[in-house]
């Protein structure tokens, strides 16, 4: 993806800390003390512009949701869009994602939602890939027993070694769609790249996969 750089996006971002939680390595096993609240907490990898998280927010104002965006540029457009809708249900964290136990402790998430993530196709990349082994890992490190991946791609490659992965790794498949906007899945909320891409007539692939309590 070919960043639009945003000179001034990094000051905006540190106006708003009731919205991108600055220092969150404080608040590791403590976020109900910055929601005010303890409903379950569902973070998003790569948020992006922060479209999909929003329509979540909104959809179900009894969940709690955390963006994770590493590039200043991008994330601070999820910004504007909070700032719009003013959901106190959603924080944004401008962090790297392969420093989430740095954040996050066992149990304090209950879902991870990845959506279109890069699918460093070269096998040299493998492990940068958000479906690796090493992810799998760090996500069962923070998330509750049995807590959840929910995965959207338009990239089969993507896809079909994100099932593998998933399978190599002992998780529970729930959900399998190829072809998500022709199946009977209700309560979608679509991201940017999703929208882009399904009028393009190109697949949506989609899956849920469980942590077993036992693993």
């Amino acid at each position: 993806m070919r960043l639009r750089n945003k000179p001034w996006a990094k000051e905006m971002l540190a106006q708003y800390p009731q919205y991108v939680i600055p220092n969150p390595e404080e608040y590791k096993g403590k976020w109900s003390e910055v929601f005010g609240n303890t409903n379950p907490l569902h973070i998003e990898v790569g948020t992006g512009k922060g479209q999909f998280l929003v329509g979540m927010a909104k959809q179900n104002p009894h969940i709690n949701y955390i963006g994770i965006e590493l590039y200043e540029s991008v994330i601070v457009s999820a910004l504007e869009r909070l700032i719009k809708e003013e959901l106190p249900n959603l924080k944004l964290l401008n962090v790297n994602a392969n420093e989430l136990e740095k954040y996050f402790t066992k149990n304090d998430v209950a879902r991870v939602y990845l959506n279109f993530s890069d699918p460093w196709p070269k096998t040299r990349h493998e492990k940068r890939r958000l479906t690796y082994k090493t992810f799998l890992r760090s996500y069962e490190n923070i998330l509750v027993d049995g807590g959840e991946i929910h995965f959207k791609t338009d990239n089969q490659g993507l896809f079909e070694y994100s099932l593998m992965s998933f399978s190599e790794y002992g998780l529970l498949l729930k959900f399998l769609s190829l072809d998500l906007h022709k199946s009977n899945f209700e309560g979608n909320v679509m991201t940017e790249y999703e929208e882009k891409f399904s009028q393009r007539g190109q697949r949506i692939y989609r899956c849920e996969v469980k942590y077993l309590n036992e693993k």
